[in-house]
């Protein structure tokens, strides 16, 4: 592939605060940077391997949400620039590290809680039906099948343990770990960005099965963080292909999860490396998604 995959960014005089599965974060006191990366991780790990251009896709999409956010008055969120010429020299200097993948934002107080808005029955929350009839304890109609379209969208908090694990909790549950305004707060303001990116994906033939936010403060206000309604963080499935009662083909890593699955992988020591057509189909994936979604054609 000719594009080559930004596995970590460096630079000679500033350690990176953190480095996520995915984002490289940079603190700027008052700010910070987030550098999204080509890494890529699967059933908690992370692969060897990157996806060329995914973080610079990931970006633009969190951009383009983000500035569909300010034009609608939603909620509030903690972007300042993508615009290389807002970073101190250093970062400017790295551009070939930087350039389109990163952002400059506001540092936030953020809430130990992801909130998920499931607008279909899939995922961890199909398999939780499966057994009980409920998603995160939340009693749902008896009779539904895989990937079924709920009555209405469900806010599903969940949290991380140790291990990295998302660890799906009731929304009582989250409002006695940030409190019952912010809970009630944040999940509203979920509610409304999933409709949002729901309505907006369906006019470009796309359903957004489920999503992720995560949610802090500013000055005693909610901020919306991190990225937003992008394959990392939500299920896309195109809804010409939509058939309730079995799994959906999706915009998302799906490649790189069924690939390993027919591996002899045990899922508790580092991957085996990806083959260069699962990297490239994965990419074509996320390039596709974009494209439908912004119709943006940078990549």
């Amino acid at each position: 592939m000719a594009v080559e995959a930004l596995f970590e960014t460096r630079l000679p005089n500033r350690e990176p605060l953190a480095r996520g599965k995915v984002r490289d974060l940079y603190d700027l006191g008052d700010t910070m940077i987030i550098a999204v990366t080509d890494r890529i991780s699967a059933f908690d790990w992370v692969e060897p391997e990157g996806v060329p251009d995914k973080g610079k896709i990931l970006t633009h999409m969190s951009m383009f949400w983000f500035e569909m956010l300010k034009e609608k008055g939603i909620v509030d969120h903690h972007v300042i620039s993508m615009d290389l010429k807002d970073f101190p020299e250093d970062f400017q200097a790295a551009a070939d590290q930087f350039e389109g993948r990163s952002m400059l934002v506001k540092k936030c107080d953020m809430f130990p809680v992801e909130f998920v808005i499931r607008g279909y029955l899939a995922g961890s929350g199909w398999k939780e039906y499966q057994k009980q009839g409920t998603v995160c304890d939340i009693e749902l109609p008896s009779g539904l099948v895989e990937s079924d379209k709920l009555e209405q969208p469900l806010y599903t908090p969940a949290t991380k343990a140790t291990d990295g694990h998302d660890i799906n909790i009731h929304p009582t549950e989250a409002a006695n770990i940030i409190g019952e305004d912010w809970n009630r707060q944040a999940s509203e303001a979920a509610l409304a960005v999933y409709n949002m990116g729901r309505d907006y994906a369906a006019s470009r033939g796309i359903i957004l099965c489920d999503t992720k936010f995560e949610f802090g403060t500013l000055d005693g206000k909610l901020v919306l963080a991190d990225e937003v309604l992008t394959p990392d963080s939500s299920r896309f499935w195109p809804a010409d292909q939509y058939t309730p009662g079995q799994g959906q083909p999706s915009f998302d890593k799906q490649f790189v999860r069924d690939y390993l699955e027919t591996t002899d992988w045990d899922k508790d020591s580092p991957p085996p490396p990806l083959p260069d057509d699962i990297i490239e189909k994965t990419r074509d994936k996320y390039v596709e998604a974009y494209r439908l979604i912004t119709g943006g054609s940078e990549f």
